[in-house]
């Protein structure tokens, strides 16, 4: 049976994404409106030199955009709120550590939403514990 195993794909990972977004508490994600969430493989050269990442392995996700706390009804029109989780990275840091990849997913889609919160890192530990 192992023989068949195997990562998930693009497709399947942002599947596996969305499905762990739509698992979040009710109000985390009614909060989440407009926000974006994409899977790629790997962040573009262009976020890897703007994050100073020595490797394309080195980022598991990325909020891009303006988070809530720094918006104001006067801004001007502006691109969306976006989170990217990077599959490749995620996968790798799945094999290197005793994790599910669900949980794995579960983290950094949090975490990365959490920056558009402004949310403190102990804030995003309670949500991935009610989200369970």
């Amino acid at each position: 049976m192992w023989t068949e195993l195997k990562a998930p794909s693009l497709a399947e990972m942002e599947a596996m994404t969305h499905d762990v977004f739509e698992r979040l508490p009710a109000e985390f994600r009614k909060l989440c409106e407009g926000v974006i969430v994409r899977v790629e493989d790997f962040p573009t050269e262009e976020v890897l030199d703007e994050m100073e990442c020595e490797s394309e392995f080195d980022l598991l996700g990325l909020f891009q955009g303006v988070g809530l706390p720094q918006q104001s009804l006067g801004d001007v029109a502006r691109l969306p709120n976006m989170v990217w989780l990077y599959r490749r990275p995620i996968l790798d840091y799945w094999a290197e550590h005793d994790e599910s990849l669900g949980h794995i997913v579960r983290h950094v889609l949090i975490h990365e939403i959490g920056h558009h919160f402004g949310l403190s890192d102990d804030d995003m530990a309670a949500i991935e514990a009610k989200a369970g």
